[in-house]
């Protein structure tokens, strides 16, 4: 099993504690290190062999990535983005998931092109470093603050999503 699969299951079981929202594609996470206040992911209900965009039926494409870009509207809106970074990536983990960055002019310090540039030209092991993990207060403070989000973009949550 791959690990997006173990985090939707996860999900499932009510222990995943990044967990947002259920959509009718995908399910809404907090990233588990917060460099980037507000990083969110997207990930794909199913995996088996649909790896790929294309992969997927043109309808179940369609829904996948609108919902995609309303999730990132929301993020955009909770967390103040000046801009948007989204990437599909799958080197990694082959399970389609989305990654939703807000970004902010000088997020990246003296990296990249003069402070400017993709989240990826910023150090790694900063990034990912344990002073970037949320406390569980500060985590369900920005799940509060996307949910309120996604609500205003979907509609209320009525299948419950704080599961966890």
């Amino acid at each position: 099993m791959c690990l997006i699969c173990d985090r939707i299951d996860m999900i499932r079981r009510g222990e995943n504690p990044c967990f947002v929202r259920e959509l009718e594609t995908g399910y809404v996470v907090l990233g588990d290190h917060q460099r980037f206040y507000g990083y969110t992911l997207f990930l794909y209900k199913h995996h088996q062999d649909k790896t790929e965009l294309f992969h997927l039926a043109p309808a179940e494409r369609a829904r996948f990535l609108e919902e995609m870009t309303l999730v990132a509207q929301a993020v955009s809106r909770a967390f103040h983005a000046e801009k948007m970074n989204y990437e599909l990536l799958g080197m990694g983990d082959g399970h389609l998931h989305w990654h939703l960055f807000p970004r902010r002019a000088g997020d990246i310090g003296p990296h990249g092109n003069g402070g400017k540039g993709p989240v990826w030209w910023y150090p790694m092991e900063k990034m990912y470093s344990d002073e970037y993990r949320p406390s569980a207060g500060e985590r369900a403070e920005m799940k509060q603050k996307l949910q309120a989000e996604l609500d205003r973009v979907f509609g209320p949550d009525t299948a419950g999503a704080n599961r966890s």
